[in-house]
């Protein structure tokens, strides 16, 4: 248990969901953690829960002073940063492209593909520093092969992509791998808004259109992201992992 000894994490999104799944196995595996996330009582619990090896942020990744804060949060508790998860997502509501309102894209935005800019500036020169890192980012397999209802949302997580294969090349030389996950749709906080409405007809046709059967869940992720940061990918770069139970197939 311990592929993330002595391994620095933080986690966006990390009070629920994905991002939760992910800092509980880093730190099962050793990892300390920063849990950050704009639900400060959620990232409180979860911090709480994994105990002394994780602290809690408040962070809005929309905003880059306070990833500046997060990241500053981060050295003053532990140091050094490692693995640097860009979980953190928003989507609008599956249906029309053109109902979709200008606020909302703007914070599409903001969320899957500026957070990941932010991120960046912020991290970077402290893993170069320590003579690299990686970098993860949760995408979607929205990003690849992408259905109406989701224009937007598709949209950002292909340029999440795009961006996470333009990072690796150029951040190579530093020693800073760069890779991202693509979920399929999971029981999380956004799934409602995924699926438009959630019934269970709307439920087992999502079901239905995942070769093994189910939708993902946060262990699945969880597992994915932590091979991806342990040294066992230590010549992997640049992927686009898909985590979808052969959904892109």
């Amino acid at each position: 248990m311990d592929r993330l000894k002595d391994k620095v994490a933080v986690v966006t999104g990390a009070a629920s969901g994905f991002g939760a799944g992910m800092v509980r196995r880093f730190a099962q595996e050793g990892a300390k953690v920063v849990v950050a996330d704009m639900n400060a009582k959620g990232a409180e619990r979860v911090a709480g829960e994994i105990g002394k090896a994780a602290i809690w942020t408040q962070t809005d990744v929309s905003q880059a002073a306070e990833f500046d804060e997060m990241v500053g949060a981060a050295l003053d508790a532990f140091g050094r940063i490692d693995i640097m998860v860009n979980n953190a997502g928003y989507t609008h509501r599956n249906g029309d492209m053109l109902k979709v309102d200008e606020e909302t894209f703007d914070l599409i935005t903001a969320v899957n593909m500026k957070a990941i800019y932010h991120a960046a500036r912020a991290v970077v020169p402290v893993m170069d520093k320590q003579g690299g890192g990686v970098i993860i980012t949760t995408a979607s397999t929205a990003g690849i092969r992408p259905r109406p209802g989701l224009t937007w949302y598709n949209a950002s997580k292909g340029w999440a992509i795009t961006a996470t294969k333009s990072m690796a090349v150029e951040l190579a030389p530093k020693n800073i791998r760069v890779n991202c996950l693509c979920p399929v749709a999971g029981e999380t906080g956004m799934l409602e808004r995924f699926m438009g409405a959630d019934t269970p007809e709307i439920r087992e046709k999502f079901r239905a259109s995942v070769p093994l059967g189910r939708l993902s869940t946060p262990l699945d992720i969880a597992n994915a992201a932590l091979w991806l940061a342990s040294d066992e990918a230590a010549f992997i770069t640049g992927v686009a992992l898909e985590v979808d139970g052969g959904r892109c197939i």
